[in-house]
């Protein structure tokens, strides 16, 4: 298989789980306070639906070899998206990410490979893989964010963690250095499901090397995907798992204001 044949593959299987619940869900539910921040449930489905309408907008037009849509486009979308009812955000939300889904699923092994997607917010068109695991990481995160308030036990979808570990790059625009009141520490951290290893610099600004160090002030150990809410600002207290272990001057408390969230 492909790079975009597993993302894809997680992206159907992250989507059906979020669906199944979804579903289920009446007035009340969608009512309910998501691990978004100040968005309900119904809220964290209208900006996934809404995401999942322009993407769909944006590899079609990419197919028909026409330009991308203006900004107006999707303006209109997240205005149409953001009056609508907590039914309506739903159901749209099921039938938006299916009909993506389903884009993605039809597109040939030659598609898969070459073809270039231009999103207007990347130096360069990108390849369907690329594309994919963006939107993979996205709908992840915010199905957590619907799952997690009544689970404290959730964990992000185990098919995408792989997948995700992948984008982490420039991590500048989601750190808060200043929240380290001066303290400069190495980690080595290691991740579990799957087994990875890196050193993350706490200074500012805040980095990642992708091969460790041997002179590491401490050491972080969790699961991959704890990892990755971690950085994300979803690792309270309440949803962090007994198998995290750090040492050295950095504190659980201070990664999490390092890493507040977005």
């Amino acid at each position: 298989m492909s790079t975009a044949d597993i993302v894809i593959a997680a992206l159907r299987s992250g989507y059906e789980r979020l669906a199944d619940l979804v579903l289920n869900f009446d007035e009340v539910a969608l009512a309910g306070p998501s691990a978004a921040t100040d968005w309900d449930i119904a809220q964290v489905l209208s900006h996934l639906g809404s995401g999942a309408e322009i993407m769909t907008n944006t590899v079609q037009l990419t197919l028909d070899g026409k330009p991308a849509a203006d900004g107006d486009f999707n303006q209109n979308v997240w205005t149409r998206w953001n009056s609508s009812s907590r039914q309506e955000q739903a159901a749209g939300f099921l039938v938006w990410n299916e009909k993506l889904t389903t884009l993605f699923e039809s597109l040939n092994d030659d598609q898969r490979d070459s073809l270039r997607i231009e999103l207007g917010y990347l130096p360069a068109p990108a390849d369907v893989a690329t594309v994919a695991r963006m939107r993979l990481s996205e709908l992840t995160y915010h199905s957590w964010d619907v799952r997690s308030p009544s689970d404290p036990s959730a964990t992000l979808d185990a098919d995408a963690v792989p997948q995700m570990l992948q984008t982490i790059g420039d991590l500048s625009w989601i750190t808060r250095p200043a929240n380290l009141n001066g303290l400069q520490a190495v980690l080595t951290v290691a991740t579990t499901e799957p087994a990875t290893k890196f050193s993350l610099r706490l200074d500012d600004p805040v980095s990642i090397d992708s091969t460790p160090t041997d002179d590491a002030d401490g050491s972080l150990t969790l699961p991959a995907e704890s990892w990755l809410r971690l950085i994300a600002g979803r690792l309270a207290p309440n949803h962090t798992p007994a198998t995290l272990s750090l040492t050295g001057p950095i504190t659980v408390p201070t990664l999490r204001r390092v890493f507040p969230g977005y």
